[in-house]
């Protein structure tokens, strides 16, 4: 009898030719999940097709799940957008079924923190939505704090979850 080795997956930064593969994971998880461009999802980013380009700037950075040679989630860190100089964001954080549950959202959430730490910022705030219910409990178990008004200019206007951890 056979048994296959697990199929690893890895976390690497994003590089120009991954911007195909991670817009098209963020638009199937948003259709999995209802997150409609119109309701002001990721799905709606006007930046979604050139996320290499938006994450090369200086405080961002984004990372890229891959198994098999294929991007299968990713996530990412920015300065916020209209607030204060030492809040960041943590964006774009979506996986496709095959890597649920692995402990990968975890990983990459951690290194994103950490980058946001070498960048100086003190504070990382989110957005999501009530229905994500395994994103908010990773993000309480990470120590991200629910808080009741949004902050920056995001966009989201139906993210009701909003959260802030102390860096």
């Amino acid at each position: 009898m056979r048994v296959n080795a697990p199929v690893t997956a890895h976390l690497r930064r994003i590089t120009a030719t991954d911007n195909p593969a991670i817009a098209g994971v963020i638009r199937r998880v948003s259709a999995e999940y209802g997150l409609t461009a119109d309701k002001g999802y990721t799905v709606a980013d006007p930046n979604l097709d050139e996320l290499y380009a938006l994450y090369s700037q200086p405080g961002h950075a984004y990372w890229v799940v891959e198994q098999n040679g294929q991007v299968v989630g990713g996530g990412g860190v920015a300065p916020l957008a209209c607030s204060e100089p030492d809040i960041c964001e943590l964006q774009k954080m979506y996986f496709l079924p095959v890597v649920r549950g692995q402990g990968l959202a975890k990983k990459l959430a951690l290194q994103a923190l950490d980058h946001a730490r070498a960048q100086g910022f003190k504070r990382c705030y989110l957005e999501t939505t009530a229905f994500l219910t395994e994103a908010i409990r990773l993000y309480e178990h990470l120590g991200f704090e629910h808080i009741d008004q949004p902050l920056g200019c995001t966009g989201h206007v139906d993210c009701e979850v909003r959260m802030l951890k102390t860096l």
